[in-house]
């Protein structure tokens, strides 16, 4: 009992810092909406060769992104920065158990990816007619679960590479921009070459967008399952989980 009020008290805390921050708040819950006006925007809400809308396409790889930068992003920035400003040194002599301050900071994150797949979905609904089927609506739960805590993973696992505070945002983005483009993210009905397909393939941000989509997808007769999807996104976050075990540091690497 006292483990998990620790953890609850931790995580409201990384909420109250995260609301906070306009920064953080403006990347992670702003530009994402801002991704989906304007390729919507400039792609119309069409139908594509599938029979589905464009928006249908957009809602799910936004969603994505959006847990993706909730997740991943937000934790390897946030705590390459506590890192670095001695934060996590001094929780180690505090009566805070460090893997409930980590857990804190990984349930916060995934609080706000749920948060966000509320808002994409009312948004999509709203304006541009994209409707989720109540036989979806289990999948895409599972699906923004196992995302989010695969993903919130290999942020933690992200900050063992990550050498300062400055480094962090361009380190991160680094990693997932160049992803978003090639992982059915960004680009709609994208054949892409077989070895860039292979590539898209390894990395789990087109898992994510792909079992995401199933929910959204309104030409299929009964909603899938993405089981596939959901194992290579746990492989991920086990490499995460194993590699945070191994070398995540506590103390300042400048």
């Amino acid at each position: 009992m006292i483990v998990l009020s620790q953890l609850r008290h931790q995580a409201a805390f990384d909420l109250k810092i995260f609301r906070r921050n306009p920064a953080a708040t403006f990347f992670t819950v702003i530009f994402p909406l801002i991704f989906l006006f304007v390729f919507v925007g400039i792609y119309g809400n069409e139908e594509m060769g599938s029979g589905a809308r464009v928006a249908n396409f957009y809602v799910a790889g936004i969603l994505a992104l959006s847990i993706i930068s909730a997740t991943m992003v937000n934790v390897a920035i946030t705590m390459t920065a506590r890192r670095e400003r001695g934060i996590l040194k001094r929780v180690r002599g505090t009566p805070l158990r460090p893997m409930v301050f980590i857990a804190a900071q990984a349930t916060a994150a995934i609080a706000i990816a749920a948060v966000m797949t509320v808002l994409m979905i009312t948004i999509g609904w709203l304006l541009f007619d994209v409707s989720l089927r109540a036989a979806a609506i289990g999948p895409l739960v599972g699906s923004v679960l196992v995302g989010a805590v695969s993903f919130s993973a290999l942020g933690l696992a992200l900050t063992i590479v990550i050498p300062s505070e400055n480094a962090a945002s361009a380190v991160t983005n680094a990693i997932v921009l160049p992803l978003y483009f090639i992982s059915d993210v960004f680009i709609a009905d994208f054949d892409k070459p077989i070895l860039l397909d292979a590539v898209a393939n390894f990395f789990p941000v087109q898992h994510l967008s792909s079992a995401l989509y199933e929910a959204f997808d309104p030409t299929t007769v009964e909603v899938a399952w993405p089981l596939a999807d959901w194992l290579i996104l746990a492989a991920w976050g086990l490499v995460g989980v194993g590699s945070t075990a191994a070398w995540f540091r506590w103390t300042p690497r400048s």
